[in-house]
C-alpha cells in the first residue's frame, strides 16, 4: 500500500494587497467653487488691467513704430505675406477672423474644465502657469502700450475685422470701450494656445498628442495674417511662458500615472509588488524543491 501526502494549496492574497492605489490616482481635486472664483478672478483683474492700460495712443503708436524697425532688423518675415495668403479668398480671412473672435478664450476654458475633471495634478500646474504668464502679460501691457500692425500706417496691412468681419473691436481704437487695443505685446492669443497644447500633451500618452501644436500655430497664422499682432508679440509670448515652466515644474510622478489613469496607477504598483513577489515566489520555488513527496512505506 502506497500513501502520498500533497502540500497545501496557497490561499491567494486579497486583491488590496495585489494592487494598491497610485497617490496621484487618488490626487484630490482642489474645491470647485474656490476654482471658480480664482479662474474668473484671474479673467476680470485681466480684462479690468487691459482697460487701466488704455489710454496711451501717442505712446502705442511710438512703440509700434519701434517694433516694426526692430522686426526689419531682425530679418524676420513681413506680416504682409501671410496677410496675403488670406486675402485670396473672402471666406478664408472670413475664418480667420471668426477663429480670432470665438476660439480664444472658450478653448482656454475647455482646457481647464477637462483638466480639472481628468487631470487634477495637471491642472493645478497648468492653472498656475496661465496665471503667471497673463499677470506678466498684463505688466507688459501697462509698461508698454503698443498699437497692432492694422492701425500702423508704415505695416500697409488691411484690417481685416473691419473690412470682412466679424470683429471685436471697435472701430475707433480711442472710443473703444470693449476693450484696450494698444495692448498687443505680448500676444495672448497665442500665449494661451501654447499653453493648452503643453499642458494637453504633458497631461496624454496617446502617440497622436503633439498633433495639438497645430492649435498655437493656426492661432498664430490668425493673429499675424488678420494684422493683429506682430511676429515679436508671439516670440514675447513664448518667452514669457518658457520662464514660466522653468520656474513652474509639474509634479514628479504625475505624468506616469495620472495621465494613464487608475490601469497605469495599478500597472505601476503591480511591477513594485512584482520585485517583491519574484524574490517571495524564489524561496518559495526554493523551498518546494527542498521538501521531499512524503511517500509511505510498502507493505
Amino acid at each position: 500500500m502506497e500513501s502520498r501526502t500533497e502540500p497545501a494549496e496557497a490561499e491567494p492574497e486579497p486583491a488590496a494587497a495585489i494592487r494598491r492605489p497610485s497617490p496621484h490616482a487618488t490626487a484630490a481635486r482642489p474645491p470647485l467653487v474656490r476654482e471658480l472664483l480664482l479662474v474668473v478672478g484671474l479673467f476680470l483683474v485681466y480684462k479690468v488691467g487691459r482697460q487701466v492700460a488704455d489710454g496711451h495712443t501717442a505712446e502705442a503708436f511710438r512703440n509700434a513704430n519701434r517694433v516694426w524697425d526692430w522686426e526689419r532688423t531682425l530679418h524676420l518675415p513681413g506680416e504682409g505675406s501671410v496677410q496675403g495668403a488670406l486675402l485670396h479668398s473672402d471666406t478664408l480671412v472670413h475664418l480667420a477672423n471668426t477663429y480670432y473672435a470665438t476660439v480664444h478664450f472658450p478653448a482656454t476654458v475647455a482646457f481647464l474644465v477637462w483638466m480639472y475633471l481628468r487631470r487634477p495634478v495637471h491642472y493645478v500646474w497648468a492653472r498656475r502657469v496661465l496665471a503667471v504668464v497673463t499677470a506678466a502679460a498684463l505688466a507688459l501691457h501697462l509698461t508698454f502700450p503698443l498699437a497692432p500692425p492694422r492701425l500702423l500706417a508704415a505695416a500697409g496691412l488691411v484690417d481685416t475685422g473691419q473690412v470682412y468681419g466679424p470683429t471685436v473691436y471697435g472701430a475707433h481704437p480711442a472710443t473703444d470701450e470693449m476693450a484696450n487695443q494698444f495692448a498687443a505685446m505680448p500676444s495672448l492669443h497665442f500665449g494661451w494656445a501654447l499653453i493648452v497644447a503643453i499642458g494637453l500633451i504633458a497631461a496624454t500618452r496617446s502617440r497622436l498628442r503633439w498633433l495639438w501644436l497645430l492649435h498655437p500655430l493656426l492661432t498664430l497664422l490668425v493673429i499675424v495674417g488678420t494684422a493683429n499682432h506682430y511676429w515679436l508679440d508671439a516670440i514675447v509670448a513664448t518667452a514669457l511662458l518658457g520662464i514660466a515652466l522653468a520656474v513652474i515644474r509639474l509634479p514628479r510622478g504625475a505624468g506616469a500615472t495620472e495621465a494613464h489613469g487608475p490601469a497605469a496607477a495599478d500597472e505601476a504598483s503591480d511591477e513594485a509588488d512584482g520585485g517583491a513577489g519574484n524574490s517571495g515566489g524564489a524561496g518559495g520555488a526554493g523551498e518546494k524543491e527542498s521538501v521531499p513527496e512524503l511517500v509511505g512505506a510498502r507493505r
